[in-house]
């Protein structure tokens, strides 16, 4: 099945440099589906779990279990935003968020690139 917008999957982001968030983490597809169908990347905000980040920023979105499907808190954090090769990702997904908390996150998106 292909990868959609609006999932959200673990994937290995390894390897990286600097301050790019690295390891095994839930990434919430934005490009749509469209560009996600083509053999080419797939933009993907990176997320990282809600125990993590003590403070909430414009440019972060937390997301309770109940809203993705995540065994747990996760916060997306919008101002990490990669595109990756498809074959990083697994064959399901491990959650979806709704519209409205994805229209969240493309505002924290906007927010950060200042569009």
């Amino acid at each position: 099945m292909p990868i959609q917008r609006g999932e959200i999957y673990f994937v290995d982001l390894n390897p990286v440099k600097g301050r790019e968030q690295a390891g095994h983490r839930p990434v919430l597809v934005l490009s749509i589906d469209a560009i996600n169908k083509l053999p080419l990347v797939v933009t993907v905000v990176v997320g990282t779990k809600g125990e993590n980040v003590s403070r909430d920023y414009p440019t972060n979105v937390r997301i309770p279990p109940a809203e993705s499907g995540l065994p747990m808190e996760t916060v997306f954090l919008c101002f990490q935003i990669r595109s990756l090769d498809p074959k990083r990702f697994p064959e399901t997904p491990a959650g979806r968020v709704s519209g409205a908390t994805l229209k969240k996150i493309e505002d924290a998106v906007r927010y950060c690139l200042g569009l």
